[in-house]
């Protein structure tokens, strides 16, 4: 059976190799020169700049990301790197006993419980119902793999995984917490500050906290050194090595359909790819209203289209500089508030730079040479998307500008350092757009709501279309890796299940 694949995304590829191990016959269609989609990197120069990857969930044993990450390439031939700091965050207003006013996030549960304890013993009692969810959440498989089971579990089966019922326990009580409600209870003023601004002084739930943390202690949450784009190669590797192949420079203008179900494919140059099944593991917005002119829709989906029901996830200003200097001494990861605002020139005005300095993989930069990105998140992404399309010498213009006043704010971070500099790139969201063609230039598809446990509105399959399948980030609000490899692993087994043919993986 043959199966036309849109998108050499993570989930595309993942899709791909899943049915190619089960017998079935995948061709993939990338617009793109190369594979990846958003998990991408690119080079400038002699340096190479990062546009995805911090952590890979699943990056050690001991999570079911792992297996599903092994059953498609050799993870323990990727070295990773395991921080032992998250984030150092300066706090303004506030210093802690010992007269600093650097917030550190260690990885490590335990070194994390004393350092903060040490900090505010007043608050030893908060501190620890902190930690102790974590802890509750390494018991477990998160997220439980549940797809292996039949429609009626077994008593046998139902008693397995009433485990996770001490779980949902601790889900149900954090899943309204956010950083400022536990910020709310603390005594310490900067315990309590720096638990306020470690989102920039945005609220947001602590799962989205306290999830990786746990992970981070557990070393399965790693960066692949090489970075985003050597990782997504080696998924793509493993898809041609199983016999699956690639279409690069080839976008995709409309799914064909005949009698209400998708026949084919129809790509640059009018040229026509016949296909017995379709996915699509390309942008959400692009599948439903442009390669299928929106035909196959329901109220659910206009909703989603309108924004009723979800928000696009942020878009991304990142500017990198490639630095003739090791850096060693600087944290990787840090943020800090500025002496007075900064504004974009979309509007948006930002009171503290985030900046990520690569000295940990020796890959991106020649020796003793750094590249260091700052990125903002912004919401104002159709002031760059349109600037680019109707004036590109403004566009230009704006980007240069802003880069020249982010190079000021970090020269003077980093003690001197514009000498030095050799490279500079900036990405807009109308470059995240352009090479990805993302909806509105967003990073992770759907902004998650504030309700985490709530289905998510985007199904595998559209209505009144048959032989069709959705597959990428955009299927789970989050979006990210571990939504990409879950889904293009789930549509494969759907398939298969579908043709009634038993699912079968492999490992490495």
């Amino acid at each position: 059976m043959k199966v036309n694949i849109i998108g050499a995304g993570i989930s595309g590829l993942t899709a791909g190799c899943y049915l190619q191990m089960n017998g079935y016959q995948t061709e993939i269609f990338e617009k793109h020169a190369i594979p990846g989609g958003l998990c991408t990197s690119w080079k400038k120069g002699e340096y190479t700049i990062d546009g995805c990857v911090h952590w890979i969930l699943g990056s050690d044993k001991g999570s079911s990301f792992y297996k599903m990450w092994s059953e498609l390439l050799d993870m323990s031939a990727i070295p990773f790197k395991n921080h032992t700091e998250r984030l150092e965050l300066e706090v303004e207003n506030t210093r802690d006993k010992y007269g600093s006013n650097i917030f550190h996030l260690y990885t490590d549960l335990n070194r994390l419980q004393e350092y903060l304890i040490d900090l505010a013993p007043e608050d030893s009692a908060a501190i620890k119902s902190f930690i102790h969810p974590m802890r509750i959440m390494q018991k477990f498989d998160l997220p439980p793999v549940m797809d292996d089971l039949p429609l009626i579990p077994s008593l046998i089966q139902g008693m397995k995984m009433s485990r996770y019922l001490e779980f949902l326990y601790w889900f149900l009580k954090l899943k309204k917490q956010t950083n400022f409600t536990f910020a709310a209870t603390l005594k310490n003023p900067f315990l309590k500050e720096s638990f306020q601004l470690l989102y920039d002084g945005e609220e947001v739930n602590m799962m989205i906290l306290t999830m990786p943390l746990s992970s981070f202690d557990k070393k399965s949450a790693g960066y692949p050194i090489g970075g985003s784009l050597s990782f997504a190669k080696r998924i793509e590797q493993a898809y041609l090595k199983l016999g699956g192949q690639v279409h690069y420079n080839t976008p995709v203008k409309k799914v064909i359909v005949e009698n209400e179900a998708a026949t084919g494919l129809l790509v640059r140059n009018n040229v026509v790819h016949a296909s017995d099944l379709t996915i699509s593991a390309a942008d959400w917005y692009y599948t439903v209203f442009e390669a299928l002119d929106g035909k196959f829709v329901d109220q659910e989906i206009l909703d989603l289209r309108d924004l009723k029901k979800l928000d696009v996830f942020y878009s991304v200003m990142q500017f990198s500089f490639g630095i003739n200097a090791d850096l060693k001494e600087i944290p990787h990861f840090s943020r800090f508030p500025l002496s007075e605002d900064l504004v974009s020139p979309d509007g948006t005005v930002y009171k503290r730079l985030e900046v990520h300095v690569y000295n940990y993989d020796p890959t991106l930069a020649p020796k003793g040479k750094t590249v260091v990105t700052v990125s903002f998140y912004t919401t104002k992404r159709e002031y760059w998307i349109d600037l680019r399309k109707h004036d590109r010498l403004a566009y230009r213009l704006a980007k240069s500008t802003f880069a020249e006043k982010i190079l000021t704010l970090l020269d003077k971070r980093l003690g001197g350092i514009r000498d030095r500099i050799e490279m500079t790139d900036v990405a807009t969201p109308a470059t995240f757009q352009r090479y990805t063609n993302n909806w509105k230039g967003s990073t992770q598809g759907w902004l998650p709501g504030k309700n985490l446990l709530a289905a998510s509105p985007v199904t595998h399959e559209l209505p009144g279309l048959k032989n069709f399948y959705n597959s990428s980030h955009w299927n789970q609000p989050g979006g990210g890796l571990p939504i990409a490899i879950s889904t293009g692993r789930s549509i494969a087994k759907l398939i298969c299940k579908r043709d009634k043919k038993r699912f079968k993986t492999r490992d490495f």
